[in-house]
This record gives C-alpha cells, structure tokens and sequence, in this order.
C-alpha cells in the first residue's frame, strides 16, 4: 500500500487491489482444483511452472504501471496464481512422496515458505532507502518465482528416473537371493558371499 500511496497520489481507494487479489485468488482455488483433477499424474507440475512464472512475471511488471487500472490487472493476475499455486500444492506432494509423507513434505514446504516471507518485507524496506523507490524490490521479487518454475520443469524427470531405477531394483533383488539360495545349499554357510559381491555391481 506504501507503493501505491507513493506512486498514485490520487488515489485513495488502495483497498481495491486488496480485494482484486482476494477475489481472484479464490476463483483461481475453485478453478484450480477442477483443471488438476483432469490432469493425470505428476503433469500437474506443469500447471505450478506457469502460476509461478505469472506470478513472477507480474511482480516485475508491477513498477511498469503508469495507471492504476494497470495494477489492478497484474493484482488480478497476481490472486489468480496465488490460487493456483495453493490448491495444487497438496496433489503434487501426494504424486511425489505418497500419502504417508505428505503431510510431513507440505509442512516442510510451508515452513520453507515462512522464511522469505519474514525477511522480504526488511529487505523491501532496505532496497527503498537505498534507491528511493520500490522498483527494485519488486524486480528482485520476480526473481525467486522464476527461479523456482525452472527447477520445477525438472522434477518430473527426475521422479521418473527414479521410479525407473526403483522398478529395475526390483527386479534384480529377486535373482540374487535365487543364486545365493542356490550357493548356500551345495556350499559352507560362508562361503556364498564371496562370489555374490560382484553381481552387486552389474545387476
């Protein structure tokens, strides 16, 4: 609100943007929750990578605003990506470490969340005195989004990777302990782990 008082003098009513970014924030929760219900599997990723690059995006270009009826747009823009980012924050944990450590994955990610929350007002307020605007500090806070989309793209690959390798695990643990119940019926009770060890390696 300081930013607005600054920069529309004029303008009084600063509690519109306010509600813009509620109202749209939960219409972006209703919208969000049937759009990933279509979306099978950890595709729903993709719809995180686009609320936080619009989310980055539309930080950045809140200094770009001559009008107020601009900012009411990139605020509009703003609620909807938070809902979006909201609602899909639990299916994804649920795709990527099960229901068991859900709850456990989105109480890390949130408390994750609380630290950039507590230091980003001080370092808004330090970046002003330095440069004498909020330009700055809204620019730096596209960047975090941004940054977070492109790790994001990653993910996807990364859980399938693993699964693939969990699925090719599995299916060699089976012939090891075939051979070693082989081994240890004609051979000392020791004496199957010597030729075991390699196929440790290769399988």
């Amino acid at each position: 609100m300081k930013y607005v008082e600054e920069e529309f003098l004029e303008i009084k009513q600063t509690w519109v943007l306010l509600v813009c970014i509620g109202a749209t924030s939960g219409l972006g929760r209703l919208v969000s929750g049937r759009v990933s219900d279509s979306i099978p599997g950890l595709k729903k990723i993709y719809l995180q990578v686009i609320s936080f690059l619009l989310l980055g995006l539309m930080s950045m270009m809140i200094p770009l605003c001559r009008g107020f009826g601009g900012l009411i747009v990139v605020c509009l823009f703003l609620g909807l990506c938070d809902g979006f980012f909201i609602t899909i924050m639990a299916p994804i944990a649920f795709e990527l470490v099960g229901p068991m450590q859900a709850s456990q994955a989105i109480g890390y990610l949130l408390g994750m969340m609380a630290l950039p929350m507590i230091a980003g007002p001080p370092i808004a307020g330090l970046l002003r005195n330095c440069f004498g605007d909020y330009h700055v500090a809204f620019y730096f806070a596209g960047v975090p989004p941004i940054v977070g989309a492109v790790i994001l793209l990653f993910v996807p690959l990364m859980h399938q990777r693993m699964f693939k390798k969990e699925q090719r695990d599995s299916k060699s643990l089976p012939i090891i302990w075939l051979v070693n119940s082989l081994l240890s019926s004609f051979l000392p009770p020791f004496f199957p782990l010597l030729p075991l060890l390699p196929l440790y390696f290769f399988l």
